[in-house]
């Protein structure tokens, strides 16, 4: 295949000269903007394609975008158009039917089995040292953010992600829990 020719002789020369422009910031920019599809997708080749579609939009587009030192901003938003489009497209499986199908899964646990875990898991809580207790119970019996933890108790935020992470490191390792999980 020869390349086309220069000059004005030919209609889509423009075409052919950005491509290597293209090119390059593909080259130069790609891993970064595969990082941004990643945080988008579920998983890699989800992310892989999404950022396909992105740049195949952006080439098309190539020669309208007057500012090239904003082009991370074109490609971020043609990746998040690309991903709201294609979720409001996915695939739903719902059936009608004349009668509800018998639920098919796990069953329930037995009362008597929660409530014994729900014992040994409040005795583990109530061996941890007070202010970590009280940070475990604030956070997750009674649901409170970090921030709003650390508001009650009078502390940081990072003191509170701290204790609470190391509470639960010694609620994973308490050997009542041990058959739990």
């Amino acid at each position: 295949m020869t390349p086309p020719p220069s000059g004005p002789v030919c209609a889509g020369a423009s075409q052919y000269a950005s491509y290597p422009t293209f090119s390059s910031y593909v080259r130069a920019r790609g891993p970064v903007l595969l990082r941004t599809a990643r945080s988008l997708t579920a998983n890699p080749s989800d992310a892989e394609d999404l950022l396909q579609t992105a740049l195949a939009k952006t080439f098309v587009a190539w020669e309208r975008i007057e500012d090239h030192r904003a082009l991370d901003g074109y490609v971020r938003r043609a990746l998040l158009n690309t991903r709201t489009s294609q979720w409001r497209k996915r695939k739903v499986d719902e059936f009608v039917c004349e009668e509800l199908p018998e639920p098919t899964g796990l069953p329930e646990p037995d009362p008597a089995e929660r409530q014994v875990l729900h014992d040994a898991m409040w005795r583990a809580v109530l061996k941890l040292p007070e202010r970590q207790r009280q940070m475990v119970v604030l956070r997750y019996y009674e649901d409170l953010s970090e921030a709003q933890t650390a508001e009650v108790l009078g502390v940081s935020v990072g003191t509170v992600k701290s204790a609470v992470s190391r509470a639960l490191g010694k609620l994973r390792e308490d050997p009542e829990l041990t058959p739990v999980r």
